[in-house]
């Protein structure tokens, strides 16, 4: 198969054209910085806005498309970072859309990056494929909203809206992060420590993309939306204490929510992402013989960080 990544050069895009290539499929990665030095794809120049020469790369009866174009989402909750994060989601959905439309065939497989933060700061409700999703609430529901809607009309034969949790990969921001505050004896719970991290080991998150692009025979994934997380979330003060068990540290206090508020200015970062979570699962992978290799979160801290 021919799998194109847009936003390809990213810590996950580049995880994909890894797990693939070796499988003997195609990688092409859509990007404004093409760079000769990635030898797990082929670098295509975009503008991440208009429809150009790249387009050209989604011919073919056997090829797919994973979208995983926009901004990182560590950054302050101003207006304009928010509007930034809107845009860099939005306009890149909107050229491939407008590219597949061009199409003489549709695309094979075709999966549409999103995040289960589109639930906001959930509480205790238990998200699903099926939780309907508020309205009017800024931040990440106020940017995956129009990302998602940014999908309608695409070209395709069989498409899956991934919505993705946290994803447990020693490159990943979020795992560096907490394991560099517990190291530095700062892994405390987080505020109360009552919200939910919903999360997925890098191994089970690339099963199930491969499983999208139909490359699974035990595990057929229908069109749709499809939550992509372990079956057992935890609360904050369980993540915590399993950090400091895995990296063998002391009980350590907890990070009352003011102060965080005060680093996360300090890091330019959001203390949003340490303050809220929801507590998402997945219907669809259960339902469809979905079998996870770490689906616990002491399997997966033992695999990453013990």
């Amino acid at each position: 198969m021919k799998v194109v990544i847009a936003g390809g050069s990213g810590s996950l895009g580049r995880r994909i054209a890894a797990d693939l290539t070796p499988r003997g499929h195609e990688v092409v990665v859509l990007t404004r910085s093409p760079r000769s030095a990635n030898s797990d794809a082929r670098e295509v120049f975009w503008d991440g806005v208009t429809v150009g020469d790249w387009a050209t790369e989604l011919e073919g009866s056997d090829t797919a498309v994973i979208n995983l174009a926009g901004k990182l989402v560590d950054c302050r909750p101003t207006s304009a970072n928010v509007a930034e994060l809107r845009r860099s989601r939005v306009e890149p959905t909107r050229a491939l859309v407008a590219a597949s439309a061009r199409l003489d065939r549709p695309v094979k497989h075709w999966i549409q990056a999103s995040t289960t933060a589109i639930w906001s700061d959930a509480g205790e409700t238990r998200c699903n494929e099926d939780t309907p999703v508020p309205t009017g609430l800024p931040q990440m529901t106020g940017v995956a909203v129009p990302w998602e809607r940014a999908f309608d009309g695409a070209n395709t034969s069989h498409d899956v809206i991934l919505r993705t949790s946290i994803v447990l990969d020693p490159d990943s921001p979020a795992l560096r992060r907490l394991v560099g505050l517990t190291k530095a004896g700062l892994g405390g719970r987080i505020g109360d420590g009552r919200q939910w991290f919903s999360w997925i080991h890098l191994t089970d998150w690339l099963a199930i993309i491969r499983a999208c692009l139909g490359m699974d025979p035990d595990t057929a994934i229908p069109s749709g939306i499809v939550v992509a997380t372990s079956d057992e979330p935890v609360r904050n003060r369980e993540l915590m204490a399993a950090l400091r068990r895995h990296l063998h540290r002391p009980p350590a206090p907890p990070t009352p929510a003011a102060v965080l508020k005060l680093g996360a200015i300090v890091l330019r970062t959001d203390a949003a992402l340490g303050l809220t979570g929801r507590h998402a699962t997945s219907k669809v992978l259960r339902e469809n013989g979905f079998v996870f290799t770490y689906p616990t979160l002491d399997g997966a801290l033992s695999d990453l960080v013990g």
